[in-house]
């Protein structure tokens, strides 16, 4: 519609609604127009920049900021400084005035672009249970007979082979009883559910979580700046490399400086105290100096994990869950010894002398990353510094 037909419904001045739809020069303070006594009055800018509202945990832009945009677009300012004064990304602004600009003559008006994006925004989609009677009655027949909601999946598909708009997920079913807003179920039938439950129960809670060991972990994010950027040697990173049939092991220990590799023998079990024993007997046989630290990650070998720092006196740092690239150099070099240990062989029958021979001849291999040289090559040289 034209301005003057939305001043006329809005209850405004022909020259107010330009005022609003186009901004106001700076330092112009002006009450709005009214055309009725009963017309509502509606807050207009005062001269002066104007207020922007707190935009929170909020994706998507807002009217208030859509406003400061065409205003300062009006003000030939960039597109970064306007990302700047909204903390928001370049990109989002460039976007927001591409997408949502007037197709016709290219001007951005704010309310016009507000409308525009909410109208393109998705809407939330009916469930597949409240568009089908017929399906929503079955449910709710089989739920007052106490079945499960698995139980009503595998039994819908049964009755009905031939009819995939009566077949549902268990998850779609549970939704429907527990989420808000739904109304697919009877709220009431959830109580006719094993657990009882009208409301949904988390598998997991932060303060039920049970700790991994006994002793407290110290995680990877409080580990010196000096063992991040390897400057330093004597930091070194473990894991083991399983058999088969999750029979037998191989401790690897990897130096992160020099990348110089140890193997640890675990002759029978790799229960917490035989892992314990072995790491000290290994990290015995190094300088004092080079007994920095050890990263490993969350494994239920490392349960005496404190008892193997006061024996060595090197504390040991715990990767994320599920995130091997935080020992990038442990995990590297356990790819080159499966060409040694293959993946399905029994590695109990490799004695100390075969474990120690492969290390050294890991450690006689040139090494991109180390310019070329070997990794004793490159121990040795610190060793002969620190003498």
């Amino acid at each position: 519609m034209g301005s003057a037909q939305a001043c006329r419904i809005v209850g405004v001045h022909p020259r107010t609604g330009r005022d609003w739809r186009y901004g106001r020069p700076e330092g112009r303070k002006k009450r709005p127009r009214l055309r009725a006594l009963d017309a509502p009055a509606v807050a207009v800018r005062q001269g002066g920049p104007r207020p922007i509202e707190v935009r929170g945990d909020s994706r998507y832009l807002g009217e208030d900021e859509r406003i400061h945009i065409a205003d300062r677009l009006r003000e030939k300012a960039t597109v970064r400084a306007i990302a700047a004064e909204l903390d928001r990304s370049p990109s989002t602004i460039s976007r927001e005035i591409r997408r949502n600009r007037h197709p016709g003559n290219g001007q951005y008006r704010p309310h016009a672009a507000h409308a525009r994006a909410r109208a393109r925004r998705p809407r939330l989609k009916g469930g597949k249970i409240a568009a089908n009677p017929r399906l929503r009655e079955t449910i709710q027949g089989w739920l007052g007979l106490k079945w499960s909601p698995e139980q009503i999946t595998r039994s819908l598909r049964l009755h009905f082979p031939d009819e995939p708009e009566m077949h549902v997920s268990h998850e779609t079913i549970y939704q429907a009883l527990y989420v808000q807003g739904r109304g697919e179920l009877r709220r009431e039938l959830a109580k006719a559910l094993r657990t009882g439950r009208t409301l949904r129960k988390p598998q997991r809670r932060p303060d039920q979580r049970i700790p991994r060991f006994i002793a407290p972990m110290v995680m990877i994010s409080d580990r010196p700046a000096e063992v991040e950027d390897r400057a330093v040697p004597g930091h070194w990173e473990g894991d083991l490399i399983i058999g088969k049939n999750n029979n037998s092991a191989i401790g690897t220990l990897v130096e992160r400086t020099t990348r110089y590799v140890m193997l640890v023998h675990l002759p029978g079990n790799r229960d917490t105290m035989t892992v314990r024993d072995a790491l000290v007997d290994t990290m015995g046989t190094l300088p004092a100096h080079l007994r920095g630290s050890l990263t490993w990650d969350q494994g239920a070998e490392m349960g005496r994990h404190d008892e193997f720092s006061m024996a060595t006196g090197m504390p040991v740092y715990f990767c994320d869950p599920s995130s091997p690239w935080q020992r990038g150099s442990n995990e590297n070099t356990n790819g080159l010894l499966r060409q040694y240990f293959p993946k399905g062989t029994d590695l109990s029958r490799h004695n100390r002398e075969y474990l120690d021979a492969v290390a050294a001849e890991l450690n006689g291999r040139p090494r991109k990353t180390l310019g070329w040289e070997t990794p004793a090559e490159r121990l040795s040289k610190l060793l002969t510094t620190a003498a």
